[in-house]
């Protein structure tokens, strides 16, 4: 049965108006997603039908900043409870043909007599918006998913360095796997921080567990150490593997300077807590 649709003479108003008509239009173009509407809204608590009006509003109405600005927010939403981009996807192109629909319908109740010039204005203003809508909410989306991945990595990395106190003024910092240019400059974060924290007096960082660490790596390690005598801490550097030295000898770079160096870990610990427990 052919739907009937109320008189308007604005076409806003004439979507309002015909609210349930729209909806109805809405949900048979987005199968996917209509079956899918409830759970999206116990989950992100997004409304998707009134999200839907809201949007074609703004683009019948050339309403840009406020269309870009609602993009960004049902981007974040979408990224925050990790609803799927398909349906996002599915449901805008869904708006997209329900509004084309609804602007035939008020041309044909309106009896308008549209030339093929205001017809190719009006696909361009009404698929720019829809389409800048959709830039702006993946741009927000995969903004708001880089800042979440960023925020993981440096948790996960200070949880990779982690300094252990062994008495009131030595600490330990076992490093293990490979050091890159990132994993470095959270080392140099998080040792500095707790040597002013904790008041080391003497770190003891254990290499053993690191093959090897690019020339750069190496460099930026060396400031670290010069940093941490800064602070009135002594670095005591153990386990340190044959090839990094080598690497170390054949670039120019030493730590005598910087840290004292000593064979094992255990040894270290050992001398260490024999010195404190006099």
């Amino acid at each position: 049965m052919e739907a009937t649709y109320r008189d308007s003479n604005d076409i806003a108003e004439f979507i309002l108006m015909n609210r349930e008509n729209f909806q109805r239009k809405l949900l048979s173009e987005a199968v996917n997603v209509a079956s899918k509407i409830n759970e999206i809204l116990q989950r992100g608590n997004i409304d998707l039908l009134k999200n839907a009006e809201r949007l074609a509003l703004y683009v019948l109405e050339n309403q840009e900043e406020e269309l870009i600005a609602f993009a960004k927010q049902e981007g974040v939403a979408w990224a925050e409870h990790s609803l799927t981009l398909s349906f996002k996807l599915e449901w805008v192109q869904a708006i997209r043909r329900t509004l084309w629909h609804f602007l035939y319908q008020f041309d044909k109740i309106k009896e308008a007599n549209t030339s093929r010039e205001d017809f190719y204005n009006k696909e361009r203003e009404v698929n720019d918006h829809v389409d800048q809508f959709l830039n702006n909410f993946f741009i927000s989306y995969s903004d708001y998913k880089d800042e979440m991945l960023k925020s993981q990595r440096k948790l996960v990395e200070h949880l990779s360095v982690p300094i252990i106190p062994i008495s009131t003024a030595v600490a330990v910092l076992p490093l293990i796997g490979m050091i890159d240019s990132y994993r470095i400059q959270t080392i140099e974060e998080k040792v500095l921080l707790d040597i002013a924290a904790v008041k080391i007096q003497t770190l003891i960082m254990d290499l053993s567990g690191i093959a090897d660490m690019e020339i750069d790596v190496i460099v930026h390690f060396k400031k670290i150490l010069s940093g941490i005598k800064m602070m009135g801490c002594d670095a005591v550097l153990t386990g340190l593997r044959a090839e990094l030295v080598r690497k170390m000898i054949h670039a120019g770079v030493t730590f005598e300077n910087q840290a004292e160096t000593k064979g094992t870990l255990q040894q270290t610990l050992h001398e260490y807590l024999e010195l404190d427990s006099k």
